[in-house]
């Protein structure tokens, strides 16, 4: 009988994870497999019938790569061990998501997200007796265990090059112009975009800054016959006093933001220079993926059907050292990936005379 796998995306969109889905479906298919594409994350297995689209050899022929956020969709809301319910309460719906599996007659699935739904998709596959296999995927780069994530070079090059569209107006009206950029707890997307597009100044939630020394350091870039500068802040970076700057959105769900614009107007009221912010928002996430993410998006899904060919699971498959290995998910969960201090970029960075208001 013909071997019958799922896939699934799940969390926040990013680019690459059509290129990933590209190359399951070849890998698969070199195998005589089916693929079954999941629709909506974990969602699509809710209810009393699937969500689902057989993913044909026919579809992948080279532009689905190209495209930005992912053809199945996805879901970064309603926990299915506490899903929220129209009356108020929250029920444990994963008894469905395994129905559902079971009904479609799976024999594995690769789930493609952060570590976030990489901890709910392991609970519920070992609750299920699921086979998994994890792909890692999220711009903030912050998951355990690898080098780089599906979606996380896109965003830098998407953070650098609006770093490159600032200078200019910068210099042109003698301001400090402030670029606040995403990356959850982790300030990789605002370290490296930071570096790379030239930036006086680089604020990320894992080096506290203060006040007065990123004034000095504003005041000392004005005295250098430059009246403007480039400063790059991750959206988690707090208050000097430690508070958090948080938006509360229509769901009265509250999130990061408002960072660059705290920070634009204590420098406009305490220096001579006019500060402005750009908040790059969503934009980092929906741009066509990089060479490198493309590259990387496919090395891991040929890897993840490699895995289950050879009947491994519960394994999610990393970079590291120019190559694609795997590891136990519990284990790219536990170890949590901020920016350490002795991390190379961050040498870099100081070198380059790149000030961290430290």
């Amino acid at each position: 009988m013909t071997k019958k796998i799922g896939i699934l995306t799940s969390g926040g969109d990013c680019a690459g994870l059509n290129a990933v889905i590209h190359s399951v479906v070849h890998a698969a298919h070199h195998k005589g497999w089916e693929v079954l594409g999941i629709l909506d994350g974990t969602a699509g297995l809710l209810g009393e019938s699937p969500q689902y689209k057989t993913l044909s050899l026919d579809e992948f022929d080279g532009n689905i790569m190209r495209r930005g956020g992912t053809i199945l969709g996805t879901t970064n809301k309603g926990d299915p061990f506490h899903y929220p319910m129209a009356d108020g309460t929250h029920q444990d719906r994963t008894e469905e998501i395994i129905a559902n599996y079971n009904k479609l007659g799976l024999e594995a699935i690769i789930g493609i997200g952060g570590d976030g739904s990489h901890d709910i998709l392991r609970r519920i596959c070992q609750q299920g007796g699921i086979n998994m296999v994890g792909i890692p995927k999220t711009i903030d780069n912050d998951i355990g265990e690898t080098e780089a994530s599906v979606g996380y070079d896109t965003a830098v090059m998407v953070a650098t090059e609006a770093l490159d569209r600032l200078q200019p107006t910068a210099a042109s009206h003698d301001r400090i112009m402030i670029l606040e950029v995403m990356g959850r707890d982790a300030g990789h997307i605002a370290l490296s975009a930071g570096i790379a597009g030239g930036a006086d100044i680089i604020l990320i939630p894992e080096i506290q800054y203060d006040m007065d020394k990123l004034l000095a350091r504003i005041n000392d870039i004005e005295k250098r016959t430059q009246n403007s500068a480039i400063m790059i802040v991750s959206e988690a970076v707090k208050a000097p006093d430690g508070q958090k700057i948080m938006v509360t959105d229509s769901t009265g769900a509250q999130r990061y933001g408002g960072i660059g614009t705290y920070l634009a107007e204590q420098i406009t009221a305490r220096s001579n220079i006019e500060a402005r912010t750009t908040v790059l928002g969503h934009v980092q996430r929906g741009s066509p993926p990089t060479y490198r993410d493309r590259l990387m998006a496919m090395a891991f899904g040929v890897k993840a059907v490699d895995l289950i060919a050879t009947g491994q699971f519960d394994r999610m498959v990393t970079w590291k050292n120019r190559n694609v290995v795997d590891i136990p998910i519990s284990d790219a969960i536990a170890a949590y990936h901020a920016v350490s201090m002795d991390d190379i970029m961050v040498h870099t960075a100081r070198s380059l005379g790149i000030s961290f208001g430290d």
